[in-house]
């Protein structure tokens, strides 16, 4: 499955290398090219990010709300994403996306015999004893394979000695063999920067060499800041995911320092690309959900004035029914129902129906 996602990486980089003649400027490319062809993806995590960052304020109110009871925040939250229908995952999940893109481009990069150039292992190795004889030392031999950047100190060796052989008539290489320049503004993009740091000089290459991972951790660092700005987060947020915020950036300055240069190349590029894309993104969303709410608070208002109309029709319509219903006469008063024994004075039913008025004659 790697070979066959690195194929087409590799045929990418080869035609880009082709066009440009610079290894560095083909890096670059290949990472704004990656960006386009993930573009969609991205827009959709963009948008679901900053649709979440709009609930802040709601969210921190149900947290308040039920800080004592998680339990209900959590259904609550769970409610909440669901009445805005948002998937809290949904973002993430195309965040993590650019990552899986470096384990091919890595292979690409290690291996440009096998997969830049698309050469078998038997050419490979009929290049290898060819260099031998000018002088190539291959790296130590372990239980029957080379290390893992053999194949690129191998190819900077052929290409600083393309003029002495004529490599094309090597058993099984033919026209595939690509002379690959690895230098790039006097950086060799084939060296790993940690190697510089045994035999250091204040050499422009070897200085540029150790500001590749220093740099490529620095641009993913404010990367990050940009992105959770963009996507509305608030200061809380913020102060909860910085921890996040720096490893990120210190496992960047890790692999750029232990793989080669071109690497730690495309991840700076990648982080420019991404610096100028999220706000351009984040700008938009915003403008286009704000939009949206505009517009359902509009719709809402119609349908209250709107019912607001019915009410006040239906109140007419049934003031003229009433109008046209005759009026009922008033009934007359046929005066107090009772009878003189019960009265006493001018209170009727002052006396009760037992009353006696002889009751009490006669009694001590």
């Amino acid at each position: 499955m790697g070979k066959l996602i690195s194929i087409p990486f590799a045929a990418v980089l080869r035609w880009l290398y082709a066009v440009t003649g610079s290894y560095g400027l083909a890096i670059i490319l290949f990472s704004l090219v990656v960006k386009l062809v993930l573009l969609p993806f991205q827009m959709k995590s963009k948008r679901s990010m900053v649709r979440m960052g709009r609930l802040t304020g709601r969210q921190e109110e149900l947290q308040k709300q039920y800080a004592k009871n998680p339990q209900k925040y959590q259904e609550e939250l769970q409610k909440l994403y669901m009445e805005e229908g948002i998937n809290p995952m949904g973002g993430c999940l195309w965040s993590f996306l650019p990552l899986f893109i470096l384990v091919p481009l890595y292979s690409v990069i290690r291996m440009p015999i096998t997969y830049f150039m698309g050469l078998s292992d038997t050419a490979c190795e009929a290049l290898r004893n060819t260099a031998a004889a000018l002088g190539y030392v291959p790296d130590e031999v372990r239980a029957g394979a080379y290390s893992a950047y053999e194949q690129i100190y191998l190819s900077n060796f052929i290409s600083q000695n393309w003029s002495k052989t004529d490599w094309s008539a090597v058993e099984g290489v033919g026209d595939r063999l690509i002379q690959v320049r690895y230098s790039f503004l006097g950086v060799d993009l084939s060296v790993q920067p940690q190697t510089a740091i045994s035999n250091f000089s204040f050499t422009p290459a070897l200085v540029g060499l150790i500001l590749i991972p220093v740099l490529a951790a620095g641009l993913q660092y404010f990367q990050t800041i940009i992105m959770s700005k963009s996507n509305g987060q608030s200061a809380q947020q913020q102060a909860s995911m910085k921890m996040l915020n720096l490893t990120m950036p210190l496992m960047t300055l890790w692999f750029c320092f232990i793989m080669p240069a071109a690497l730690g190349l495309y991840w700076i590029a990648n982080s420019v690309f991404a610096m100028i894309q999220e706000p351009i993104m984040g700008k938009f969303y915003t403008d286009k959900l704000n939009a949206e709410e505009e517009e359902r608070a509009a719709k809402r208002e119609a349908e209250r004035k709107l019912r607001m109309e019915e009410a006040k029709l239906k109140a007419a319509e049934q003031r003229v029914l009433d109008a046209k219903r005759p009026k009922k006469q008033p009934q007359k008063s046929s005066g107090p129902s009772t009878t003189e024994a019960g009265r006493v004075g001018d209170r009727p039913y002052a006396r009760g129906r037992s009353y006696r008025a002889d009751r009490y004659d006669g009694k001590e």
